[in-house]
């Protein structure tokens, strides 16, 4: 990975709210292109569905990508109940018949609960040498309401899927996203597009990066 690179995922993970745990591209791929591809958000919430669809569609087409969102495909009945292996075949010939050749799909896999404490400036370079002055010190953890943080880690997947004829359900490439609290909703759908579309351009699938000569800076 170049330079560059590193320092790109350097920040990225000191500023956000996601971090790519796994990513994984087919061996037999070595550049990817897609025509037009369906974005799907599987999440029963509407509104988050809408708006991760929403706004990584922008991204599709700021690279001049064709894309379309499940949403506006895939109707409420569609989505309310279990399909058959047969009826999901019937949906990938029809994409394929309207000219689809990918599909980029995003689901929450698991998470898990875990728990931090709040940190006391006065701690900070400070060596307690009595027990006297540490008990002192740490006795809030008895009784100091938010001591310590609960929070929850998601764990998503970010998949993408070829179904290009004689090639239907090959798997392109595969994410694995952790996202952290996600309180703010907006900005954790911010983050979790923006690490996807990086990890897309490092791998060379569907957005490529423009990579600068090193030496002259064009």
């Amino acid at each position: 990975m170049r330079k560059s690179s590193i320092l790109a995922v350097l920040v990225l993970a000191g500023c956000s709210s996601t971090s790519l745990v796994t990513n994984w591209k087919n061996p037999d791929i070595v550049i990817f292109d897609a025509s037009k591809v369906l974005i799907v958000g599987m999440t029963p919430n509407e509104e988050v569905r809408e708006k991760f669809e929403t706004k990584l569609q922008k991204e599709f087409t700021k690279r001049k990508v064709e894309s379309f969102r499940s949403i506006d495909l895939f109707d409420v009945a569609f989505t309310s109940s279990e399909k058959s292996e047969e009826e999901l075949s019937e949906v990938e010939q029809q994409l394929l018949d309207k000219g689809f050749d990918a599909i980029l799909f995003t689901k929450v896999v698991g998470s898990e609960n875990r728990t931090t404490f709040r940190k006391r400036m006065s701690d900070v370079d400070r060596f307690i040498n009595t027990f006297r002055d540490d008990y002192l010190e740490h006795q809030p953890i008895y009784y100091e309401e938010g001591y310590y943080d609960e929070f929850t880690i998601y764990q998503a997947e970010t998949s993408l899927y070829c179904i290009c004829v004689g090639k239907e359900r090959e798997l392109i490439w595969r994410g694995n996203i952790d996202v952290m609290d996600p309180k703010n909703m907006d900005k954790s759908i911010k983050d979790y597009i923006k690490l996807v579309v990086f990890a897309l351009e490092e791998q060379d699938i569907i957005f490529h990066k423009v990579w600068e000569n090193e030496a002259t800076g064009l």
